[in-house]
């Protein structure tokens, strides 16, 4: 990477950064903006409107370009049923799906001492707040099944089950469509046991 030009070493620099991303595939990319003049301006101008218009929605913390994002607005959701994520990329799973109709909430993170990161740092005093004055009834706890995300599950669910009516459920865990019992792991296997559903 040394061959480069200073410049070209530094965009490469800045690529590896992104998650995911590389050395190589950062060199590969940067090579392509270089190349490419008309690119690297579209490239530069959405950087800087992105950076000017794109803020936290001051309701559900999801990305948006105003106070309040498309889900928060659209009056057709069931008002009741809150679902709980860790960051603002589950939400887009979740509405890829299309079957979910209720509103979100994004921690930004989950509860991790050992990585410094305590409850202090999750939205947890604006979902108290939010869940009794819009009158939630459900709330489903959607964070990952990891160690974190489950201690950030529990320690939610103790916080929720203080407020009179509401109706908190976690995520189902277990073995994936197409999965192979042989290769699962002890955990999931355990989860998707204890888990399991009449039929």
């Amino acid at each position: 990477m040394q061959s480069f030009p200073k410049v070209v070493r530094k965009l490469i620099s800045e690529l590896t950064k992104l998650p995911s991303i590389g050395e190589k595939s950062a060199a590969r990319l940067a090579y392509h903006i270089v190349t490419n003049l008309e690119l690297a301006d579209s490239f530069s101008k959405v950087l800087q409107e992105v950076k000017t218009s794109v803020c936290f929605c001051k309701k559900c913390y999801f990305l948006s370009d105003s106070e309040f994002c498309a889900i928060c607005k659209d009056e057709s959701r069931n008002s009741e049923l809150l679902c709980i994520v860790e960051k603002p990329m589950d939400i887009i799973a979740f509405e890829k799906m299309g079957d979910f109709r209720g509103f979100y909430h994004v921690l930004n993170g989950v509860w991790a001492p050992i990585r410094g990161q305590g409850t202090e740092n999750l939205k947890l005093d604006e979902l108290i707040v939010r869940i009794k004055e819009e009158n939630i009834r459900e709330v489903i706890l959607a964070t990952s099944s990891t160690v974190e995300g489950d201690a950030t599950a529990m320690y939610i669910s103790q916080l929720l089950s203080e407020i009179p009516n509401v109706v908190t459920s976690r995520l189902a865990q277990g073995v994936p469509k197409g999965g192979e019992l042989e290769y699962m792991d002890e955990v999931t296997l355990s989860r998707a046991l204890q888990g399991r559903a009449s039929i």
